[in-house]
């Protein structure tokens, strides 16, 4: 919860008075009450004024008893935007867990569990589930993030990490993949069930590029019904998701601790004596026709990447990413579009994030099957998978160039759930920058994982 220090009047030491030597004179003015107003108007819960956090949450209660609450847009981010900012705002409240992403936990499965339990009214259920799946409320958000972030960097540090990132990556998988699987084994799954129903669906890349693509094949492969092997791909990728969330707390928190390792958000490290590009005035003016320009420039982007997955099949935010990337090493964007573009990543990495993560929780987030996969053999082995993942981006960074904290945090995606896991990943680890680099790991490197498994289930089987 942020608060305001109320604005107070304080006597000059320095201007003569003919009170100056009173003790009355010297001493702070009481507040007044409009002070003493704007100061709790100041206390916010998330990005919501005190005052219009209580307000928003007695209308919404009326409405829901009044069975009129609405599915559309102002009612969908008023809804999202108050169960986000309390999840969050609890969540920060608890001691010691808040260090290793409790406020990611809290927010992508706190209202998932709600619904399962029968404890979140069914009109605010419906409401949000309709609001997110018709506004397509992720991929503006990863659009936003994508194109902020990546217009926002350095086109050299940019292109240093694209190119390097790919070395602990793909050391990382070969780790996770064998430890996963002799953990599994040790604990007495069957080899094949440990590395190609648990590690793999980890690292697969989410759910609609990982998990359902990896069953059907494994379905067709198998001659059997797809259900049932989704439902426990489905369930491995979850705790993967949760593991790595876990671990990015505990990297962001180190990173506190240990500045050295950190590059707060760079993933590259700078040579001593090499000075960054410099920005541009206009990089860092910019007014509201700016913002604009460039929220359209995301938004036009993220279509030409929807438009080539219609004529190609491939992954529209990957498309997306290819394309502001190379507008960013040839300076096709403007310096004023570019300090548009830093304003609008900061404003969704903000006041965005939390909401978010509760509208996917509720909308897209099945607490069943997590529950099912609450078995003590097939949590070791994803914690273990991911936490070899993790470890080897870590102790490799250095090789490369890069900093240990952010490219474990980079490893960690790669067992996230898609989109949604990129963005709790990302945020428990208070890194929203390396959402460019998150997004190879989890697209590209999770559509390597589910080529290669199929081809070797189809092998061994």
């Amino acid at each position: 919860m942020e608060t305001a220090t109320p604005r107070t009047k304080v006597a000059s030491a320095s201007t003569y008075s003919p009170t100056a030597s009173s003790p009355a004179a010297s001493v702070t003015s009481t507040p007044s009450a409009r002070e003493r107003w704007w100061a709790i108007f100041d206390v916010r819960i998330g990005s919501l004024p005190l005052p219009v956090y209580v307000a928003l949450i007695a209308i919404l209660a009326a409405m829901t008893h009044n069975g009129k609450l609405a599915a559309d847009l102002p009612t969908g981010i008023a809804l999202v935007a108050v169960g986000g900012f309390t999840c969050a705002e609890l969540a920060k409240r608890i001691p010691w867990v808040r260090h290793i992403g409790a406020t990611s936990i809290f927010a992508a499965f706190i209202p998932s569990a709600m619904i399962y339990y029968g404890l979140m009214p069914a009109p605010v259920t419906k409401a949000v589930t309709t609001f997110t799946k018709s506004s397509n409320f992720l991929y503006l958000f990863i659009a936003a993030i994508i194109v902020g972030s990546v217009l926002s960097m350095d086109r050299r540090t940019l292109v240093k990490g694209f190119v390097r990132i790919f070395i602990p990556l793909a050391g990382g998988s070969i780790v996770a993949a064998c430890v996963g699987t002799a953990v599994g084994t040790a604990l007495g799954l069957e080899f094949k069930h440990a590395l190609f129903y648990i590690v793999v669906p980890i690292m697969a890349g989410g759910v609609g590029e990982g998990a359902l693509p990896l069953s059907a094949g494994y379905a067709q492969i198998l001659g059997v019904d797809q259900g049932p092997i989704f439902a426990q791909a489905l369930s491995a990728a979850m705790l993967g998701n949760i593991s790595a969330i876990c671990l990015a707390g505990l990297l962001s928190y180190l990173g506190t601790r240990k500045p050295a390792l950190t590059g707060n958000g760079q993933l590259t490290v700078t040579p001593a004596g090499d000075v960054p590009e410099a920005d541009a005035d206009g990089e860092s003016r910019f007014d509201a026709s700016s913002l604009a320009a460039a929220g359209g420039t995301a938004i036009a982007l993220y279509l030409l990447g929807v438009l080539t997955y219609q004529w190609f099949n491939w992954p529209a935010p990957v498309v997306m990413l290819v394309f502001v990337v190379i507008a960013q090493v040839f300076h096709v964007v403007s310096p004023s579009v570019r300090g548009g573009a830093r304003f609008m990543y900061r404003f969704f990495s903000t006041a965005v994030t939390y909401p978010l993560m509760f509208a996917i929780s509720v909308a897209m987030t099945p607490w069943g099957q997590i529950v099912t996969a609450f078995h003590w053999i097939n949590i070791v082995t994803a914690v273990s998978t991911v936490l070899s993942l993790v470890l080897t981006g870590f102790f490799v960074a250095k090789w490369v160039g890069m900093y240990p904290v952010e490219a474990a945090i980079v490893n960690a995606t790669h067992s996230g759930l898609g989109g949604t896991g990129d963005v709790a990943i990302l945020t428990a680890a208070n890194r929203m920058e390396l959402m460019p680099f998150a997004q190879i790991a989890t697209r590209i490197g999770g559509a390597l994982i589910v080529m290669l498994a199929l081809a070797a289930f189809a092998f061994f089987r």
